[in-house]
């Protein structure tokens, strides 16, 4: 049996939810592997919108969900998340719910302090969601964390605490912030280990076992490639790795694990938050496309950035994932222009360049090189096989295979599930 990995290959916001979806009716298992609550899938369902944050999207088909070690958890955004999702009609119980004993815990000292950096004029503002993503994933790193598994001994808790505090109260100083006792974070967690040790066990050892027995696993990611702490725009990123490989590591199983990269794939790019976007059109064009696209973060609300499609970009997320095939989504949204551009390649200083540049004075200072494509003047939306798409919009999704070096597996014309064109299943 395949397992998938599916990644955002852009900035986020590809419309992994649909996709994950869909796939996720296949799989026996559902994994998150990196993130927190900083990143959201929406899901439609027989008309039903859910909106997730933490929980796999396979909870909501009744599939074992599991929430890796690579993810960051905040225990009150959690059990907030199963009482919405449990109101809705979705059962979540610990048959069905797993949590890493391993991973780490977002306590409400990250967010103040995530909150206070991303206020404070100066230095450079990122566009954190403010949730306390970063924060937990450096003390992670610098080894002071609290993990699910202290909780299941409140009495040993108090030490660790203390080593938590000696860094965040010298932090807060600094920041002009009043000092927390340690007494207050033990009261948090105090109140929270009774409502998610119910969920948490051994992920590494649980998933192993369904390897064994032929079950097939979706790995989910959050966010994108051009996100990654590695690989994306630094420093305008998330604290974790977005790209495939963490799903091994995220989850605890080996990279042998991995059979299938998906790579989620907007036909268009947007972008949240501060940082470069060479294509970004602050012009008619890209109040169109984020107008017809709904471009409004799942999670904050934001309005989302919007531009034309740059394959430069999407052709180095090919490589650092190891995509294997892509899902094209929100073709549809498309249908309105005459003309397309496309970024084949950069200008650097005079010079054609083809890759986007890791250093951030040259990341400033390119500018697209475009192709443009005819458009199709009609309507692409809900369209169900090859045959009912123009044939304009057809060589549109053929050059852009050529420009990334990758095929296209699925491609998606609309928010509802059976609106996929499917090319190949990433699960056979």
């Amino acid at each position: 049996m395949a397992n998938v990995v599916v990644v955002g290959s852009q900035w986020g916001d590809e419309g992994k939810g649909k996709i994950v979806d869909w796939l996720s009716n296949q799989a026996d298992a559902v994994v998150r592997f990196q993130g927190g609550h900083n990143a959201g899938h929406t899901l439609v369902i027989d008309g039903v919108t859910y909106k997730l944050s933490l929980l796999p999207s396979g909870i909501v088909r009744g599939k074992l969900s599991v929430i890796g070690n690579g993810v960051v958890i905040d225990p009150h955004a959690l059990i907030a998340e199963i009482e919405r999702i449990v109101a809705q009609g979705v059962a979540v119980t610990p048959e069905l719910l797993r949590i890493a004993d391993n991973a780490c815990l977002i306590l409400s000292l990250h967010r103040e302090l995530d909150q206070s950096r991303e206020s404070a004029n100066a230095g450079t503002k990122i566009g954190t969601t403010g949730r306390g993503i970063g924060p937990a994933y450096e003390d992670k790193v610098g080894r002071r964390a609290i993990r699910m598994t202290d909780l299941t001994d409140l009495g040993t808790l108090m030490p660790k605490i203390e080593r938590l505090l000696a860094h965040h109260n010298a932090l807060r100083r600094g920041l002009r912030l009043d000092e927390i006792s340690a007494q207050t974070i033990y009261d948090e967690l105090a109140g929270v280990a009774p409502k998610v040790l119910p969920y948490v066990t051994t992920v590494f050892d649980l998933l192993d076992d369904a390897k064994r027995a032929g079950k097939r696993i979706l790995f989910e990611g959050a966010q994108g490639t051009l996100l990654d702490i590695d690989h994306g725009t630094y420093p305008f990123v998330t604290s974790s790795n977005t790209v495939s490989g963490q799903a091994a590591i995220g989850s605890g199983m080996g990279p042998g694990a991995i059979n299938y990269v998906l790579g989620i794939t907007k036909a268009y790019t947007t972008r949240v938050g501060g940082g470069p976007f060479p294509t970004e059109l602050e012009d008619e064009n890209g109040q169109i496309m984020g107008d017809r696209g709904r471009e409004f973060g799942t999670v904050t609300g934001r309005r989302r950035r919007c531009g034309w499609f740059d394959a430069v970009l999407v052709r180095q997320a090919v490589k650092t994932n190891g995509i294997d095939g892509i899902a094209l989504t929100k073709l549809d949204i498309l249908d309105v222009f005459k003309e397309i551009k496309v970024c084949v390649g950069y200008e650097l200083d005079g010079k054609r360049i083809e890759i986007f540049p890791a250093n951030q004075d040259a990341q400033q200072r390119i500018t697209p090189i475009y192709e443009t494509i005819e458009g199709w003047d009609s309507t692409t939306m809900g369209a169900r096989s090859w045959s009912d798409l123009p044939a304009q919009a057809i060589k549109y999704v053929r050059r852009i295979e050529e420009l990334i070096g990758c095929p296209v597996a699925l491609l998606s014309t609309s928010p509802e599930r059976d609106d996929t064109i499917l090319v190949r299943n990433p699960f056979e």
